[in-house]
């Protein structure tokens, strides 16, 4: 049984200045997330992909760790990570909710690209490896194969706290609706995936992705995306944004390192799914229900 649903305050950490220093990466994401929590007391903090290290398959066995979460009982301090120590101690010292934007993260001989998620007394309380890995050739714009390093994920996985269900993805599974349907129709009144979208694709489907996951599934959705370095071999969009049930923005970043805050008000929820009741109109008879595969 979802938890239910309550008013929240959701923060995210368009975070900027990550370089080749993993260590200074570290410490620098630390930093704002110390900021976000102090600025307006949110419930739940989120960084962007990739947060310790540059955006590129060339990189990701470079800077992977290993985290080795079961889905049971964690020791932090034995961790061999050092972001998932980090990430679980600021959750801990904020007393929030984080999201740990992503890692590349080694198991045996894979890599993933990896999110992890704590709750407010630092423990480890959920994993998602990107389902769906960004491999495409879009002529004279970009090329990018995250398949030539990473492995894809194989779960769909969300996390219950005392204000809401929120459902995981990261960049590329926002192409991919079943995702967030089956996440929606397993009670998820949100849902958030840091993402890392280019130049190219930015700027054609970053916005029309989320508004139509939104408003498909009337749940509220985010992306929160690194800050755009022009000196960076990958250039990331930016743009991180909050999207309510019906497909309104309720804030959006530009492109430089910033700290977006959105109240998620439940009432928009519920209203929405009263006015457009498309969850209790769907034809199960004429076509299946994706969640139940």
């Amino acid at each position: 049984m979802a938890p239910s649903f309550k008013p929240f305050k959701l923060a995210l950490i368009q975070l900027g200045n990550i370089t080749a220093n993993k260590v200074e990466n570290i410490k620098h994401a630390r930093e704002m997330i110390l900021k976000a929590a102090t600025n307006n007391k949110p419930d739940l903090i989120v960084l962007p992909e990739c947060f310790n290290s540059p955006y590129g398959h060339m990189h990701f066995p470079v800077y992977a760790e290993k985290i080795g979460f079961t889905g049971k009982s964690y020791n932090v301090a034995q961790s061999e990570s050092e972001s998932v120590k980090m990430l679980s101690n600021a959750a801990k010292e904020t007393k929030t909710w984080l999201i740990g934007g992503t890692i590349p993260e080694r198991d045996g001989e894979n890599l993933y690209n990896t999110c992890t998620v704590y709750n407010p007394d630092g423990n480890l309380v959920a994993l998602h490896r990107k389902v769906h890995l960004f491999d495409i050739d879009i002529p004279g714009k970009i090329t990018f194969k995250e398949s030539e390093t990473l492995t894809g994920g194989s779960t769909m996985n969300y996390f219950d706290t005392e204000f809401a269900r929120i459902g995981l993805g990261i960049c590329y599974d926002v192409r991919f609706p079943e995702l967030a349907m089956i996440s929606a129709r397993r009670g998820c009144h949100a849902l958030i995936y840091p993402g890392a979208f280019n130049m190219t694709t930015g700027p054609l489907h970053w916005e029309i992705l989320q508004r139509a996951r939104a408003v498909d599934n009337q749940v509220f959705f985010a992306m929160c995306s690194p800050a755009r370095d022009l000196t960076a071999g990958y250039h990331a969009w930016g743009h991180t944004m909050v999207v309510d049930p019906m497909a309104k923005i309720l804030v959006e970043a530009g492109d430089a390192e910033d700290i977006l805050y959105a109240d998620i008000d439940p009432t928009v929820f519920e209203s929405a799914r009263a006015g457009i009741p498309v969850t209790t109109q769907r034809r199960f008879d004429v076509y299946p229900d994706v969640s139940r595969s």
